[in-house]
């Protein structure tokens, strides 16, 4: 079976905002998650995520960005993991999924 983009995205729920205690796809965070076939090696792939913090300043950053590349790394086919902090898009509340939304309270 190939590997897809969104076999990634459940892996990276486990990853928890420890601040919020919502995991990081729900929360918007993720912004781009490409899965790049590597050539000569079937069924190996590599990584390049894209994704943001809460705010600029974020405290977590640092423990998100391991465990993304942690959680990434343990998807079978997965070979190597590339992660990248933007803060372009800015992130906001919309980004959040409804059960986010729910967790927080916020309607």
């Amino acid at each position: 079976m190939a590997l897809h983009e969104d076999h990634v995205r459940e892996a990276l729920k486990q990853v928890i905002d420890p601040e919020l205690f919502i995991n990081i796809v729900d929360l918007g965070l993720i912004y781009e998650v490409d899965v790049l076939p590597v050539e000569g090696e079937e069924d190996q792939n590599d990584v390049k995520i894209k994704m943001t913090m809460t705010s600029p300043m974020c405290p977590a950053g640092p423990q998100l960005v391991a465990d993304t590349k942690k959680y990434a790394s343990e998807v079978e086919q997965v070979r190597e993991v590339e992660v990248e902090v933007v803060m372009d898009p800015p992130w906001t509340q919309d980004m959040m999924t409804d059960d986010a939304r729910d967790q927080l309270g916020i309607f």
